[in-house]
């Protein structure tokens, strides 16, 4: 089948690779380079007949793999970590490449190679660092940004050199190559901008009107490749048009839609790109090189944590921060595939330090998971022996906390209590470690603890011992547990009300000995359930009752020991069902209106009663027999369902 026959085998081991991955919790893209190597050419396992072929196909996927890039960039992410991400990463990725380049030259590389090896190096894993994060119920906090500000301009820092570096086979000639391609990328700068602000947005347009979605994914694919290969004919990278093509249609109105239209293609391209990068490592040079490797590799893991450790701390992050930094973004990123790709395509790099290049990327992203969980404790174990930094905060009372209620979390959920505490007139104090929630409480004037809470150094700092309530409110339960525990050392007596997702959240919470548990969906659920039951005009009573009933039941899943008491409960709804009450209005026109209470003969018709009336805002309740009923009188009738019916049917069939 020719090189269909290749694609095919390429699939088929790429998803048995990415399902081994998935059961090691690693990124798929080393099942699909563990893929490349078992149907390479040097295994002699499966061998792929059309390599060349399937090389060209991948640069398809480096292309995509950017323009994706461009589509997802944004300057408002970097907002917050500005300074960390323009400026600190620069100097990460000289300082980094530096180190890299005397690692070569210290191995015995050619300078040339030693130059590659420390861009090579320079450039952290996204994919594995979000899949990291996003395991450990990171996103969102400090760190996490500070490290997604940073990946971003890494790979931003990935264009360029893809253009320089191969430029340094002919170093005699390098400076007059470099001049010109920054010429020609001003020149292909300009013609973009006005492409941007013209051509494409209009062209969208037309295709968005057709409300054709297949037209619109092959407009965007084609712009993207299109533009990519526009660069390419004009003497510039494939990858850097098909870059910038994403920039501008990320600027546009139809941005967030391409891009979520083209991550399907991106995803199947880059799987080709990573089985082929695969397809290029001999296994027999990491069996000889292993001495070399496992040198490199401590060297790298050591001096990467050090200078993301120093770069944090420079830019004045504190606490637990420049450690997160060192002990996560100490790995070689997917994007060193790309340069090695663009070097071993150069000749710029040997086959050997190629593998050993590649070697050392899937090892560093192997280890990551590992490495990264070590923070917090590495953190604590910091603490103990060395100097303890302040934790910040922000509107605390001067006079110290006392009888006072902690909201551990800063979220959505957090801030509205936070709003009600304050309308009530509690004293409160938030723990958050976003920074945004902390700005936007910052300017809601709440007092506000700047850490995690999970933290126990943070924690002490809301004084638990002194306080009379704490609502965790955190969405992460590992963090919601270590919140628990240490407030139980501290404060065995403390009432603690804690937020869960589901019930097998609400099962550990109930081993930790809580039971004052909300949660927010199921809450969710009753609500919508009230409101749905509201508009098929069903009582409130019977409404109640079933909201409850559901409840009960979904208590009575979790605390089973309790369920005699629950169907009591239950059997006292069911009672209290027999009873309804009902406002109505007396319209103009109604010949109850001017007669008396005991004249209208509401109980003779119907068998309801009135029990209140509501006239100009003023309730009154058990009205007299001789009371004088007017129009635009509230009326508040009870008795049985069936009784209110009727009385709507006969005496106010206008109501």
């Amino acid at each position: 089948m020719g090189i269909a026959g290749d694609i095919i085998i390429i699939f088929v081991a790429a998803m048995i690779g990415s399902w081994f991955a998935n059961l090691l919790r690693q990124p798929l893209i080393i099942g699909y380079i563990a893929a490349g190597i078992i149907i390479g050419p040097h295994t002699g396992i499966i061998a792929i007949q059309n390599t060349h072929d399937i090389e060209m196909l991948a640069e398809i996927g480096v292309a995509l793999l950017l323009f994706g890039l461009g589509l997802e960039f944004s300057f408002r992410e970097l907002k917050p970590v500005r300074h960390i991400a323009l400026l600190g990463t620069p100097l990460q990725l000289f300082l980094v490449g530096g180190f890299g380049y005397l690692l070569g030259r210290y191995f015995g590389f050619e300078w040339q190679e030693a130059v590659w090896l420390g861009a090579m190096i320079s450039v952290s894993s996204t994919m594995v660092i979000l899949k990291t994060l996003m395991s450990q119920g990171l996103m969102g906090t400090l760190s996490s940004r500070v490290m997604i500000g940073v990946l971003i301009i890494q790979d931003l820092a990935i264009v360029p050199m893809m253009i320089i570096l191969p430029l340094l086979n002919n170093p005699q000639e390098s400076g007059l190559l470099i001049a010109m391609s920054i010429v020609k990328i001003f020149i292909f700068f300009a013609i973009m901008f006005l492409l941007g602000r013209k051509i494409i947005p209009w062209m969208l347009k037309q295709v968005v009107r057709l409300n054709n979605r297949e037209f619109f994914i092959l407009t965007i694919t084609a712009i993207g490749l299109g533009v990519g290969y526009a660069t390419y004919l004009f003497g510039l990278s494939f990858a850097l048009g098909a870059f910038v093509a994403g920039m501008v249609l990320n600027e546009s109105d139809y941005g967030h839609q391409a891009l979520s239209e083209i991550v399907p293609l991106r995803d199947v391209f880059s799987l080709l790109f990573f089985t082929s990068v695969g397809m290029l490592f001999d296994p027999q040079v990491l069996i000889n090189q292993s001495a070399i490797i496992l040198k490199l590799l401590g060297f790298i893991i050591i001096g990467k944590a050090l200078i993301f450790f120093g770069i944090a701390r420079l830019f004045k992050y504190h606490n637990i921060i420049p450690l997160a930094l060192g002990l996560g973004m100490f790995q070689i990123g997917e994007f060193s595939f790309v340069l090695a790709n663009v070097a071993i395509s150069a000749s710029s790099i040997s086959q050997e330090l190629y593998s050993i290049i590649l070697s050392l990327a899937v090892i560093t992203m192997f280890l990551t998971p590992m490495i990264s969980s070590s923070t917090a404790p590495v953190y604590r174990l910091w603490r103990r022996h060395f100097k303890k930094e302040a934790v910040q905060t922000i509107y605390l009372p001067a006079e110290g906390l006392n009888g006072h209620i902690i909201i551990a979390g800063g979220g959505r959920l957090g801030s509205y209590l936070a709003q009600v505490m304050q309308k009530l007139g509690f004293t409160f104090v938030i723990i958050e470690q976003d920074y945004r929630r902390v700005e936007e409480a910052k300017a809601a004037g709440f007092p506000i603890i700047f850490g995690d809470a999970a933290q126990e150094l943070v924690l002490n700092a809301a004084e638990p011992q002194n306080a009379r309530l704490v609502l965790i409110t955190v969405p992460n339960i590992i963090a919601s547990t270590q919140i628990i525990r240490h407030l139980k050392q501290v404060n065995p007596k403390l009432h603690m009300i804690v937020r869960a997702n589901d019930n097998s959240q609400v099962e550990l919470l109930s081993e930790e000995g809580v039971f004052e548990i909300v949660q927010p969906e199921f809450e969710a659920t009753l609500e919508f359930t009230r409101q749905t039951l509201l508009h098929l005009r069903y009582s409130l009573p019977y409404i109640h009752q079933f909201t409850d009933e559901l409840r009960s039941l979904q208590n009575a899943l979790i605390y089973r020991e309790e369920l005699a008491e629950i169907r009591t409960l239950n059997h006292l709804w069911q009672w209290s069902d027999h009873l309804d009450i009902e406002w109505v209005e007396v319209k103009s026109g109604n010949p109850i209106a001017g007669s008396k209470l005991r004249d209208s003969n509401v109980r003779v018709k119907s068998g309801a009663m009135i029990v209140a009336i509501l006239r100009n805002n003023e309730l009154i309740p058990n009205p007299e027999a001789d009371f004088l009923l007017a129009e635009g009188d509230f009326l508040a009738l009870m008795g049985r369902p069936e009784q209110l019916s009727r009385y709507r049917e006969v005496c106010l069939p206008d109501s």
